[in-house]
């Protein structure tokens, strides 16, 4: 539902059909329309046809840092994101006496607090991993069902609205599994396994990006001999000694920590480096524009430093293209690295997105930095496969990071990190590798949008 002011008539019937609810919700979001459409269909209550729709319930966590006493957890936010290897862990005692949390593959993931109604493909990579409570589970029936077209049908134009119709409270919004269960759910015959076939297609090439880029990290790592992980020093107490003549730069205690030493001297131990400000890499930082956005058709795409991580690319503002400055100074090209540049250590902050051809032409904001390695003397994909899937590419970030309450990386510091260079064969090796995943992932939206679009047009069509 848009957040414009709006005001529409409606037939009373409406109301008596929906229990003669008052609150404007269902009947300006499309909840009803799409209700009274379905009525041309064939439908089945989605209770009939799923084996079980439920949350973890609640309960306090109990965290843990070593993969071998925990499972990755995925909050209501990690549902939508692209990169699951930097979750957090959850004991795996705890999953194991609430077997609720974990998480299969084929499910519907529907985000039942706060916004409501964003919805996950459950992919083979979240397979067994654990979810918040925050998160309803859609647990289809394969014999009744395909769980691609459950999926598209329910993030449809026309699902969306009646999962979210049911929402309440005043403040913090919630849904529960009740709420959806009687929801109509149409039965379109060969449209649907084409359905599944799409978002089961766009599932397997995300899965299939993680692993390219997986690979392309660790291929970093084999060459130059460095840990796959380095601890995080905010979360380890130690004591170090530094030398004065690095001091009189930086006087902050975790650019001087143990953590931070041992990368210096992964990074001294490699033969050939060279310094990122002479290779030719372009710094872009957008800067406090004036952001007045206007409709789509008379702006250019505009994304938080939040937005750019999930697997969708969704831009949901635009700015007005008549008052921002030349292109050169804010498009996103294909083969960009967006930088994460402020937020909480052990957040984003220092985290990387391959911009794909989704991004190009798109404004990314204050947040963010554009590193252009496209025209440079180092491939992009090998700059990307250093600084951001590698732990010791990523300590090197995130130890320059200032600021007490926001901390925040700087243009000037990114541009005196040293990077490591080996093989030309090798680089341009594992610089394919990452433009592969980044054309895997843009695949894999087209075919999510295709399976929606043809969920939509079947129903509309069949409505006539």
């Amino acid at each position: 539902m848009s957040r414009k002011f709006q005001c529409r008539a409606i037939p009373s019937t409406w109301l008596e059909n929906n229990g003669r609810r008052l609150d404007c919700g269902p009947y300006m979001s499309g909840a009803v329309e799409a209700k009274e459409l379905l009525k041309k269909h064939k439908t089945v209550a989605l209770a009939d046809i799923t084996d079980d729709i439920y949350h973890a319930g609640r309960e306090s966590r109990v965290w843990v840092e070593s993969p071998d006493y925990g499972v990755p957890f995925m909050g209501s936010t990690d549902i939508l994101a692209s990169d699951l290897s930097y979750l957090p862990l959850i004991s795996k005692k705890q999953v194991a006496s609430n077997p609720r949390f974990t998480i299969r593959e084929g499910w519907t993931l529907i985000t039942r607090s706060g916004t409501v109604g964003r919805m996950a493909y459950a992919r083979s990579d979240m397979d067994g991993i654990a979810c918040s409570e925050h998160v309803m589970r859609v647990v289809p029936d394969t014999t009744k069902i395909t769980p691609g077209y459950l999926y598209a049908y329910l993030s449809s134009r026309f699902g969306v609205p009646m999962v979210v119709s049911g929402t309440y409270g005043a403040i913090i919004q919630h849904i529960e599994p009740h709420h959806i269960a009687d929801l109509p759910v149409p039965r379109l015959g060969a449209v649907e396994d084409q359905a599944h076939e799409l978002i089961q297609g766009a599932a397997d090439l995300r899965v299939e990006a993680a692993e390219l880029l997986k690979t392309a990290g660790q291929m970093v790592n084999d060459q130059f001999g460095f840990p796959e992980k380095l601890a995080l020093s905010h979360r380890v107490f130690s004591c170090s000694t530094a030398s004065s003549t690095l001091v009189l730069k930086r006087l902050e205690a975790t650019f001087h920590d143990a953590v931070a030493q041992e990368s210096d001297r992964l990074i001294a131990g490699v033969p050939c480096k060279d310094e990122f400000s002479t290779l030719g890499i372009a710094i872009s930082e957008t800067g406090r524009l004036k952001q007045v956005f206007v409709d789509e058709d008379y702006g250019a795409p505009f994304l938080t430093s939040g937005e750019i991580f999930r697997q969708r690319y969704e831009p949901t503002r635009f700015l007005s293209k008549r008052l921002l400055p030349d292109e050169s100074e804010w498009a996103t090209q294909e083969g960009d690295l967006l930088l994460a540049r402020s937020g909480q250590v052990g957040g984003i902050i220092g985290r990387g997105v391959w911009a794909d051809r989704r991004f190009a032409g798109g404004c990314v904001s204050v947040d963010v930095l554009r590193l252009s390695a496209q025209n440079s003397q180092i491939l992009p994909g090998y700059l990307y496969a250093y600084l951001f899937l590698t732990d010791v590419g990523y300590r090197q970030l995130i130890r320059t990071a200032a600021g007490s309450s926001i901390p925040h990386l700087s243009a000037p510091d990114v541009s005196r990190l040293l990077i490591p260079r080996c093989d030309s064969t090798l680089e341009a090796e594992i610089n394919e590798l990452v433009w592969n995943a980044g054309h895997k992932r843009a695949e894999a939206q087209e075919k999510e949008d295709q399976a929606r679009t043809l969920v939509e047009r079947t129903i509309e069509e069949g409505g006539r």
